[in-house]
């Protein structure tokens, strides 16, 4: 692991290399993989198109420098560590020998399957091995796999079949969460009447009883049966399309985000080794869901690329009691643990006797992803289940970004509560005010832009190159802009302080207002909506809608919970109001515009600082909202 970093001064050593040569810098990181062929170029790239490509004209294969790169020396090293979500069901232990066969099993019987290099493979499944094994069998042959979160409803997957023209779909006959069996296998047969595929393949998890459509459906088991687990990987180009991830964004659509293969793998693996300082024979844990980007980079490829043994829980953290996370802790003596801030605010209600009685140890490394973490859930965090002894990974990054960009690197950095602090070599952060001018110095406050390219950055979004460039590249010139606000201490270290667009960050995923505006506005009685994030002390944000109604026929109570059925059924679950206002106009501009910080500060409860209300086109509306959410 000659890419470790060990010092601070060995991180600032590093980091001014990697911006003064960068190209230099990520050569020497990437002639540690295994290249079919080596590249001839390291890195083209202009932001106006926007047109990016990195280790150009560079051949290999992911899943070849995670196999047999690694199999002489890790054959018999765990891999992947499984927790089900029933504590009385046993866990498994999949040695990268064992991965390495089921991988190229499933992979053959995908191409008996007919799926070929550069076909979009849909992944629909609870958190289970054959999850991971899915995305790494996809890679292993060249396909593009698209792994959508198993909550999202039958519409939600219908309009990621169609995006992208998947031929596939990998899925369940259901999942367990929690107390609950939840069918997935009807979801998906839903979304197939809008959007077909020539091939869903189906595995046992709950012995649910579902529908099987003949010369369509396969059983999991059957269409492995006595397939081969030998398999030449596919070279791919280092551009070749690795993954499609779909991410909300502030308009209604859900946009696939494309992410290509030699420099995602290069990020993710050195991003992983350096925030964590993983070390061989540590546990680690990532709690995420592989539906996000945390689960694809930080549960499979990063840990599986540096020869970790990866832990992946299929249950949710209350479940059969607030103690499960630290009963895994203690079972498989997990050394570096990373979850979502919304986790651990959640926890932190239940106080700390959950907590009693259980073997901590082990932790040496928590991190926090997903959004801002909170100074007090920081703390708690760090007393309670670090000892005081355990440094935090603070880490923010995007889906689009593929990696970790701004985060202390564990025992290397001096951490500060609620602060990233400072970017990974090669990430060039900048400043901006509204007009793009760039802030230097120390205490500045801004938009958060990059300035130079990164191995892992989105290339495009998938079918949609303009709306790639209209939404990331457009903002301020010869910049990726990231949505963020931030702001610089006198340290220099940075604080991220949330979305400045029109997205609501909910436990972590993010949710377009569009999106949710619209499937509100799918319920029959409803005439106009309008949505906005509020503080949340669980999930950080909660989302706050205002809807104008025709009230005939219905009471209050039975209305607001018809619309979040409504949201539920056409997003998810995930995506339900946590309050609905019944509201008789929206505070709307002159040119019809809806004034939207209004909204918010009402949302908010800062009623005393609306601000100029003026240039409305009924100023006497804002006065019914306020009297409306007394």
């Amino acid at each position: 692991m000659s890419d470790r970093l060990h010092t601070l001064s060995g991180y600032l050593y590093e980091y001014q290399k990697s911006i003064a040569q960068p190209e230099e810098f990520w050569s020497r990181i990437a002639d540690s993989f295994f290249w079919r062929k080596r590249w001839t170029k390291t890195l083209k790239w202009n932001f106006q198109e926007p047109d990016v490509r990195w280790f150009e004209g560079g051949k290999l294969n992911i899943t070849e420098n995670i196999f047999e790169k690694q199999l002489f020396t890790l054959g018999e090293t765990p891999a992947i560590i499984w927790e089900p979500n029933d504590p009385h069901e046993a866990s498994r232990t999949i040695t990268y020998r064992e991965l390495f066969e089921e991988v190229g099993r499933f992979a053959n019987a995908l191409k008996a399957k007919g799926v070929q290099k550069g076909d979009r493979v849909i992944i629909y499944m609870p958190m289970i091995p054959e999850a991971a094994i899915a995305m790494l069998a996809c890679a292993r042959i060249g396909a593009v796999h698209s792994v959508v979160f198993a909550g999202f409803s039958s519409t939600s997957l219908a309009d990621r079949i169609l995006d992208c023209k998947a031929k596939v779909i990998l899925t369940s006959d259901g999942n367990f969460r929690g107390n609950k069996k939840i069918g997935v296998k009807a979801v998906v047969d839903e979304a197939l009447e809008k959007a077909p595929v020539e091939t869903v393949i189906v595995y046992k998890r709950t012995g649910q009883e579902v529908f099987i459509t003949p010369k369509r459906d396969f059983w999991w088991h059957e269409v492995i049966e006595g397939v081969s687990s030998t398999n030449k990987a596919e070279v791919m180009d280092a551009e070749d399309m690795l993954f499609i991830l779909y991410t909300s964004g502030s308009t209604g659509k859900p946009k696939g985000v494309v992410h290509t293969t030699a420099g995602y793998m290069v990020y993710t693996k050195y991003s992983f080794e350096n925030v964590f300082q993983y070390s061989p024979g540590d546990v680690y844990w990532c709690t995420a869901d592989i539906g996000w980007i945390t689960g694809h980079s930080y549960i499979v490829y990063g840990p599986l690329l540096a020869g970790a043994t990866t832990v992946m829980f299929e249950g949710v953290p209350t479940y059969p009691d607030a103690g499960r996370f630290w009963a895994i802790v203690e079972k498989h003596k997990v050394n570096q643990f990373y979850t979502a801030p919304t986790a651990i605010r959640a926890l932190q209600a239940f106080g700390t006797e959950p907590i009693e009685g259980y073997d901590l140890s082990s932790l040496k490394v928590l991190g926090s992803v997903g959004e801002p973490i909170n100074e007090e859930a920081w703390h708690w965090y760090h007393t309670h289940i670090g000892k005081g002894k355990c440094p935090i990974v603070d880490t923010w990054w995007q889906t689009e970004t593929g990696g970790i960009m701004v985060s202390p690197l564990a025992g290397i950095t001096p951490t500060k509560p609620a602060y990233a602090t400072l970017p990974l070599p090669g990430i060039q952060l900048c400043i901006v005010d509204s007009e793009g001018n760039e802030l230097t110095g120390n205490g500045v406050e801004g938009n958060l832009c990059i300035k130079f390219p990164w191995p892992s950055m989105i290339r495009t979004t998938y079918g949609d190159h303009e709306r790639c460039r209209q939404t990331y590249f457009s903002t301020y010139k010869n910049m990726y802009f990231t949505g963020d606000g931030v702001k610089r201490d006198h340290d220099g270290y940075y604080r991220i302080l949330g979305r400045v667009d029109d997205v609501i960050n909910v436990s972590g995923h993010r949710m377009g207002t569009a999106e949710v505006e619209n499937a509100i506005n799918e319920h029959p009685k409803v005439i106009e909506s309008a949505v906005v994030g509020f503080p949340h002390e669980v999930k950080g944000q909660g989302i706050y809608a205002y809807v104008i109604c025709d009230m005939s026929n219905r009471t209050e109570d039975n209305l607001i919970n018809e619309i979040k059925d409504t949201v539920s059924k056409i997003i998810g679950p995930i995506a339900k109001p946590d309050k609905i206002q019944i509201v008789p106009g929206l505070p709307k501009t002159r040119s019809g515009k809806i004034m939207r910080r209004i909204l918010r500060k009402v949302a908010e409860g800062a009623l005393d600082s609306m601000g100029d209300t003026s240039t409305l086109l009924d100023p006497e509306v804002v006065e019914k909202i306020i009297e409306g959410r007394k």
